[in-house]
């Protein structure tokens, strides 16, 4: 099961992230409705049909982790755009922050979900069948804003990543090296860490979301740039929770601050990109934050020696997710210099997008009446 995990990944990230510009464009030209609800329902269709694949036939199931990635990036870069076009500025990053939010709480239930059902029936197909069940059937001249927070966010998708791949298995090195464990007892152990695990990434995602969106909500009426700066912000403070984390074996503050960013951060697209552009930016956004994010990320922090003790199993591993908390003080410092060219971008996007240019030209033609 692990061996099928670890190498379905890479295929998923890596077809995710070439879909993601395709969908980009089709979401700038054609009906973004239609476009999204095509791919809900091809991700869900591809899902159900991979719970019956043996492991004797592992390449279809390589195959079909590929097809889930085209299918994600459908809804994942569209469904902001289609938030962006329903909302106003206030209620936007409202709407995002309930999008987003589902973003943790996914994963983590995923953890839950494969573990419970895994123990229930004996059979690991039964988490995508139950998944497929819970499932619903050009860019601104001025781009420093852009890049900069998708660098930041390149960095909460490294942390993100690592996180999620070692986290159960570094618990259960911890437990080893304590002697809380016996050794021939990895799979149980393995089964309830990612319960535990699972159980704390929706918590602080439901929390990090809804605290991240609302302190943007109240600080932008101070402070013109404060969503890059909340994103700094909770990217330095994460990075130094997790640090201090891994010292103590807590995780949950670091994967708190680190999802107060998933909204404000996509908000900070949607205003810094007109509105023609904002999907071909968001797949932008995607494969870069994936390439050079999760996409690596989980095989970094998995080099580690197991054939030694349990205590410098742990300790290696230890030492190996030290890298997440200074990626993570870099993605801050990206944030921060987001920050520095936040307003002029933002008003330089207004200046160019449609509703703008339609604004002018009404003005101009009542001028020329009048006269």
């Amino acid at each position: 099961m692990l061996f099928l995990v670890l190498l379905g990944f890479p295929v998923f990230i890596l077809c995710y992230m070439l879909a993601a510009p395709v969908f980009g464009y089709l979401g700038d030209r054609y009906n973004r409705k239609i476009i999204l609800g095509a791919g809900i329902f091809f991700w869900s269709g591809v899902t159900l049909s991979s719970s019956f694949i043996s492991e004797l036939y592992y390449w279809i199931f390589f195959l079909s982790r590929g097809l889930v990635g085209i299918g994600t990036a459908s809804y994942s870069t569209i469904a902001p755009t289609i938030i962006a076009d329903l909302f106003e500025e206030g209620k936007r990053t409202t709407m995002l922050s309930v999008f987003y939010i589902f973003i943790p709480v996914g994963s983590g239930l995923g953890y839950v979900l494969a573990a419970g059902m895994a123990g229930l029936t004996g059979d690991w197909h039964w988490a995508f069948r139950v998944s497929y069940s819970l499932s619903p059937m050009g860019l601104s001249h001025s781009l420093w804003s852009f890049v900069w927070s998708s660098l930041g966010l390149t960095a909460m998708a490294f942390v993100t990543g690592a996180l999620g791949m070692w986290v159960p298995l570094f618990l259960y090195r911890a437990q080893l090296a304590q002697g809380t464990v016996s050794p021939c007892l990895q799979e149980t152990c393995n089964s309830s860490n990612s319960l535990i695990f699972g159980g704390i990434t929706v918590g602080t995602g439901m929390l990090g979301v809804i605290a991240g969106a609302e302190a943007a909500r109240r600080l932008r009426k101070i402070n013109n740039k404060a969503d890059p700066l909340i994103c700094a912000t909770s990217m330095f403070i994460s990075a130094l929770c997790l640090y201090v984390a891994l010292m103590v074996i807590l995780i949950a503050f670091g994967e708190l601050f680190l999802s107060v960013n998933w909204a404000v951060v996509t908000d900070i697209l949607l205003y810094v990109v007109t509105p023609r552009r904002q999907s071909t930016a968001i797949a932008l956004q995607i494969l870069v934050s994936h390439l050079l994010g999760d996409a690596g990320s989980p095989y970094l922090i998995g080099i580690t020696k197991n054939d030694c003790s349990p205590q410098w199993s742990f300790r290696s591993m230890q030492y190996s997710f030290v890298v997440c908390a200074f990626v993570g003080v870099f993605g801050g410092a990206f944030f921060l210099l987001t920050s520095l060219y936040i307003e002029e971008d933002r008003k330089e996007a207004e200046q160019t997008s449609p509703s703008s240019l339609n604004t002018s030209s009404s003005s101009l033609k009542e001028a020329i009446f009048r006269v």
